[in-house]
């Protein structure tokens, strides 16, 4: 995956102006076609619940933080959730249950051994072959990390996943502006919004105005494990959606940072990719970092070389977050 083009969240210049204004219809093109797969096919109705997390912008936005995050929420609550995802990066199919032992991000993609670590996994291109597979394992709830522009899977609630530093962008569909879709198509589709981080764009009040939708608010914050960077000197990389929100997060936790690299998201990594990072890190005595989801693309030999700083997602107000769900399901007729 390339980097999001800077006119994407800016046009400061002549030719950024232009060149969105130039993309408009190709957006246009390629949000009629998301539509149109909406009405060609009937979504699938599973016997338990599907909940998706998803988003409306190409890119990271915290989908799987919050998918992790619901799933220890509704354990909480006494449900037995399962984890499904499609895999992206990796060559299974499936549909595979996850297991760390056994499968790696080539095979399952990073964010499955993410998940796997909160509740059983799946990963499964097929959405509803996986999300059954499931359900016959003991599942009683599902939650989909992505897939909210899927058209085949019934989903009993859909959370839009916004980072708040960057929004909606220019509000434009690709490849003029960020959006999988067209904005309001997506959001008639949308049971809640929750906004990750501080909401610098003034997306909360946007959305408020242009439909009546919850809009939920959290943050991603350090993880008490983490190894203590407080005035430290740090090596770091990041390969996901928006790598400067890594490198924010370790500078918030009073890293100095010394050298810094960005990867492509879902980079799969080889030791010639990071043999360079590592001697410049050992040379300097600094600490070398990155996210959880890099760490598990790291070839074995350089894993204990490089460390991981994780995070995790904390609510404003957690206690409206399930109410909402249970609220959807019932008025499931299945």
């Amino acid at each position: 995956m390339i980097a999001a083009p800077s006119f994407w969240y800016r046009q400061k210049t002549a030719p950024e102006v232009l060149l969105k204004f130039a993309l408009i219809p190709f957006g246009r093109a390629y949000g009629w076609l998301v539509r149109k797969k909406f009405d060609l096919y009937f979504p699938v109705p599973m016997n338990k619940p599907v909940i998706c997390v998803g988003n409306l912008v190409a890119g990271g936005a915290g989908k799987t933080p919050v998918a992790l995050s619901l799933a220890g929420l509704l354990q909480d609550k006494g449900y037995n959730p399962h984890l499904l995802t499609r895999g992206y990066g990796g060559t299974e199919s499936g549909p595979l249950q996850v297991s760390p032992g056994r499968d790696t991000a080539a095979d399952v993609g990073d964010e499955a051994l993410l998940l796997v670590e909160k509740a059983p996994t799946w990963v499964s291109v097929n959405r509803p072959l996986g999300a059954q597979e499931a359900m016959d394992s003991g599942a009683n709830i599902v939650i989909m990390d992505d897939g909210f522009q899927n058209p085949v899977i019934y989903k009993d609630f859909s959370f839009v996943v916004i980072d708040g530093a960057v929004g909606l962008g220019n509000k434009q569909v690709m490849p003029a502006g960020p959006l999988r879709e067209n904005l309001d198509f997506g959001l008639s589709r949308a049971d809640a919004v929750v906004i990750v981080g501080a909401d610098k764009t003034g997306v909360a009040e946007y959305l408020r105005r242009q439909r009546d939708i919850p809009v939920l608010s959290a943050v991603l914050e350090a993880d008490q494990n983490n190894p203590d960077i407080k005035n430290k000197k740090v090596f770091a990389f990041a390969g996901i959606g928006r790598p400067q929100k890594f490198r924010e997060t370790l500078e918030a936790a009073g890293a100095q940072i010394e050298g810094w690299a960005e990867f492509p998201d879902h980079f799969p990594y080889d030791e010639e990719d990071l043999n360079e990072i590592v001697a410049a890190a050992e040379a300097q005595g600094a600490l070398l970092l990155t996210t959880a989801k890099d760490h598990v693309r790291i070839p074995n030999g350089l894993r204990r070389k490089i460390g991981k700083f994780c995070v995790h997602l904390v609510w404003q107000n957690p206690a409206e977050v399930i109410p909402l769900i249970e609220h959807a399901l019932r008025k499931r007729t299945i």
